[in-house]
């Protein structure tokens, strides 16, 4: 019997790419986005399925869930949806802060919880999230970002021993910097005093040599999380994510800390 798998932010980058790997593999596919008459790509494949998924909404997330589970049993849900708010907090609004929060976190959240109750009748099943390298490491301009990706950290490793009872299991993936991911998915403020700052660390990481993947890469890692019978939680990936995290368990966290600040100091402003 077919496996399937539920996506949430299947309509670019790593949700994109994971959705066609999959297929590929021979999983049902159940893609979500909120706008699937748009997508071009996977409506042409023939085991995926679009929804409509705004993981900010819960009554659509409730919708989708009961929907969904009518089909059929789901063995994988992967909660990939979300984006970046980059720049100073200070020059974020209110209703930004609280966006970024209920996509990246909540929206994670909710429909973990959805789907819980099937799986522990099921006593089966699989959780896998888009986290970050973000999660483990913080860097400047992007605080509510690291904060929804810390907040994911911190929830799955509670929530790994609560569902571990019923055979259920969840994991984090942990990429650096993603190709596709890097315009496509950031909202980023501004404000002059920050402006010099800003400019220092968007140089640094876009400088050569970062070792950015691309999201097929990271989508045979999501694949490789659902496929090889463990319980890890963590799946670091990407060169520039396994580096730096490698550095700073080695360094401890203070003296990661004053690494970059170095390389900011270092690095000259555009």
């Amino acid at each position: 019997m077919k496996k399937t798998i539920f996506i949430t932010g299947a309509s670019s980058g790593i949700g994109k790419a994971t959705a066609k790997l999959f297929a590929a593999k021979g999983w049902n596919v159940i893609a979500t986005m909120r706008k699937p008459e748009n997508e071009t790509e996977l409506n042409l494949l023939d085991n995926v399925r679009l929804l409509p998924l705004d993981v900010t909404s819960l009554e659509q997330i409730q919708d989708i869930t009961q929907k969904v589970l009518t089909l059929g049993p789901v063995d994988v849900v992967f909660n990939n949806a979300g984006y970046a708010l980059l720049g100073p907090l200070e020059a974020a609004t209110d209703e930004q802060v609280v966006r970024q929060m209920e996509t990246n976190f909540l929206g994670v959240v909710r429909v973990t919880q959805a789907f819980i109750p099937s799986f522990r009748a099921r006593k089966a099943g699989l959780f896998i999230t888009t986290s970050s390298s973000a999660g483990l490491m913080a860097f400047p301009v992007s605080s509510m970002y690291d904060a929804s990706k810390w907040a994911l950290e911190g929830w799955s490793e509670s929530l790994s021993f609560e569902l571990s009872q019923f055979g259920i299991g969840i994991k984090n993936i942990e990429p650096g910097l993603v190709t596709t991911e890097i315009g496509d998915k950031s909202v980023t403020v501004s404000h002059p005093e920050y402006d010099e700052l800003a400019n220092k660390f968007f140089a640094a990481i876009s400088a050569p040599g970062m070792g950015v993947s691309s999201s097929e890469q990271i989508a045979e890692v999501v694949y490789e999380a659902a496929t090889d019978g463990t319980d890890t939680l963590r799946y670091v990936c990407g060169e520039d994510a396994k580096a730096l995290y490698a550095q700073r368990l080695a360094v401890g966290d203070e003296a990661f800390r004053k690494e970059v600040l170095q390389m900011l100091a270092g690095q000259p402003s555009s």
